[in-house]
């Protein structure tokens, strides 16, 4: 997983609230088996005016041309805007992964659906919340300048705007060590590979009725 310490981008304003999972990346692309790819179909419903599934091209599709991601000055955009209570739903991690696979790095909102953060968290994406009087500033910003350049900096835990002025956010000291280092689950429990082998041999020596292979 690649490291987060900082990270600068075009604002991606997606001005509503409670937006679910489903609306992220709806339930006909679950079907897919791999982790990556999902990019294109990313807000599949708001961003074309068709229908689409897994087997249909992308190239065959009609863009909405008012939703934000057609927007020439949004498709670079790596910090998306949200309001509160972004991801809620269901738990599908599909949804983390079309973000990333999108290019977003970070989402700041007032607030996260906790399986949601919990999935961006463990797939390389820094969901920030602060207060929401500071995203209404930062829509505004986004609404004037099409173009506004937002930095997160996980090291010293703020949100910096262009003029330079910062806003402050937290985040649980485990959560911000492990994406500072780019460490997802696996890679933190290969931190032992020696102790989880050593703990094989031993157990094999104590019951190796349940270890042995059985000849056929």
């Amino acid at each position: 997983m690649e490291p987060f310490i900082q990270h600068s981008g075009i604002a991606i304003p997606i001005d509503r609230a409670n937006v679910d999972t489903d609306a992220i990346l709806p339930k006909q692309y679950l079907k897919s088996i791999r982790k990556s790819g999902y990019g294109g179909w990313l807000f599949d419903d708001w961003r074309y005016l068709d229908s689409g599934d897994i087997e249909t091209p992308l190239q065959s599709r009609r863009p909405n041309p008012e939703f934000v991601l057609n927007d020439p000055r949004y498709r670079s955009g790596r910090i998306l805007l949200a309001r509160e209570n972004f991801g809620c739903g269901s738990s599908r991690e599909h949804a983390v992964w079309a973000l990333r696979d999108f290019g977003v790095r970070a989402v700041v909102a007032p607030s996260f659906a906790d399986i949601f953060c919990n999935n961006c968290t463990k797939n390389g994406i820094l969901p920030v919340v602060v207060a929401e009087r500071q995203i209404d500033r930062l829509f505004k910003l986004a609404a004037a300048d099409k173009g506004a350049v937002l930095e997160v900096n996980l090291e010293s835990c703020v949100v910096r705007t262009a003029d330079g002025k910062a806003i402050p956010f937290t985040i649980e000291a485990a959560i911000r060590e492990r994406l500072l280092r780019g460490e997802d689950d696996i890679s933190i429990t290969l931190r032992d590979k020696q102790l989880i082998a050593e703990f094989e041999r031993t157990w094999h020596k104590q019951a190796p009725w349940l270890t042995n292979k059985v000849s056929g």
